[in-house]
């Protein structure tokens, strides 16, 4: 498939060391944020509905369903999920086994190998 100007911007800009940890870090606070969203719009509930559900605001479902927000703790994740007929995994990997090529791929073509 052909390189779209956003792939080859893309994958220029993430020659950045910064540029390219900032970059990783919000994809995985975007993975976060879209896996709630869309695991609480499949149980057809709303924002409200889900945080009455875990004894807290709606503002807060807001913030975990947030790409920006980075409060997230771990027992928060665990009560939503199980509202949510889910599990959370956390990985560790190590940095070194990353392989730099990966994190240049855009997004698009992230998502195919998923």
């Amino acid at each position: 498939m052909k390189a779209t100007n956003f792939d080859v911007y893309l994958k220029e800009q993430l020659k950045d060391e910064s540029f390219a940890t900032r970059f990783e870090t919000a994809g995985k606070a975007w993975d976060v944020a879209l896996q709630i969203s869309a695991l609480r719009a499949e149980a057809g509930m709303s924002q409200k509905q889900l945080a009455n559900k875990l004894k807290t605001s709606q503002q807060q479902i807001s913030r975990l369903e947030s790409p920006s927000y980075e409060g997230h703790s771990l027992s928060m994740l665990r009560r939503v999920a199980h509202e949510l007929n889910a599990e959370v995994k956390v990985v560790f990997e190590p940095v070194h086994s990353r392989k730099r090529a990966a994190v240049a791929e855009s997004k698009v073509e992230y998502r195919k190998r998923k």
